[in-house]
């Protein structure tokens, strides 16, 4: 049984706490965040112990191996701890903020053996998985064009905003390792725009609300992806993939599949899934099974850092386009 620490009791730390202490091939061993209720109150109701201390967290005898779900900018000093203790580690993305620091962190993590793997979540959503299957079975030929809706129920605070190293690099860099993943090649040029519909006054931030992105990989294959950061019928989450034999088409989640008609509605359905959380629940638990088989079989990750530093480097292209109105060469 592979031994855990969970680093941070945040919404994400919460998920994969939960995920890791009902998992038969785990046990959680500890949750450490410097917030004291938080990390407490997760502690006892997962019936593991709690930390202040991530580091000394990492460096527990009985902790095998580490999931990281702290701030972006403690990831990379978290990562190196554990690695060079030969500790694998689960990461929430992105790996940094600064694509140098994140390179270089890369570099070392590289030259170390060290097992660490990128949560990229969606690439471990069902829908997602059996999308990708029927393009490598050619059920829609050779892919054309992937277009990507991706948004959220509402702002975040704005004191996520701050620290969050802003849209690109917080929450489309979930579309552009899909879109990468959909298309089978690296887009190699960008053109984003960048509006604050939702709320004008993040240009203080600064970051915007509402995004939308236009790609091309070197065989001319193309992606769009729009984001909204507030959508007032819940998370909007689907991917259209449309090749050369046809299309294909990932909708939305809803608490069930019943339709009503009545004298004052006609196929009315129920709200779609309001946040990420309940939307993407499977796609956590799928990520860490595929983690642990990865450990088990010494296998190759299934997202790698590598995959992580090619997604970062997209998001910086986004912002620049979107800041300089130009089209960027990736």
């Amino acid at each position: 049984m592979l031994r855990v620490a969970v680093l941070g009791a945040g919404r994400i730390g919460k998920i994969h706490a939960a995920n890791i202490a009902a998992d038969r091939r785990t046990k959680l061993v500890v949750v450490a965040d410097p917030y004291k209720a938080a990390v407490e109150a997760l502690a006892e109701q997962l019936g593991c112990e709690a930390s202040l201390d991530c580091a000394a967290a990492i460096e527990r005898e009985d902790v095998d191996a580490v999931l990281i779900g702290t701030p972006t900018d403690t990831h990379v000093d978290l990562m190196l701890r554990a690695v060079k203790l030969g500790k694998p580690v689960l990461c929430e993305k992105p790996i940094d903020l600064d694509i140098e620091r994140a390179r270089t962190a890369v570099e070392m993590i590289e030259k170390l053996n060290g097992r660490v793997m990128l949560a990229f979540n969606r690439r471990f959503d069902p829908d997602a998985m059996r999308l990708r299957q029927a393009i490598d079975e050619g059920e829609v030929g050779a892919v054309r064009q992937v277009i990507i809706t991706s948004r959220d129920p509402g702002l975040p605070p704005r004191e996520y905003l701050r620290h969050s190293g802003g849209y690109f690099r917080d929450s489309t860099i979930h579309d552009f390792d899909t879109a990468r993943w959909m298309l089978g090649e690296d887009p190699v040029e960008i053109m984003a725009i960048g509006s604050r519909l939702v709320d004008p006054t993040i240009a203080d931030v600064p970051d915007f609300d509402s995004v939308m992105v236009i790609m091309r990989t070197a065989s001319g294959k193309q992606c769009h992806i729009n984001q909204c950061r507030e959508a007032s019928y819940g998370f909007d989450q689907r991917v259209e993939v449309f090749g050369s034999k046809g299309m294909l088409l990932n909708e939305n989640h809803r608490p069930s599949s019943l339709r009503r008609w009545t004298s004052t509605m006609t196929e009315a359905r129920d709200p779609l899934l309001n946040f990420f959380l309940e939307r993407h629940a499977d796609s956590y638990r799928v990520e860490l099974d595929r983690f642990l088989t990865a450990l088990e079989t010494e296998g190759p990750m299934p997202a790698t850092l590598r995959d992580g530093i090619i997604a970062l480097r997209i998001a910086d292209c986004a912002l620049e386009s979107a800041t300089t109105g130009r089209m960027v060469r990736i």
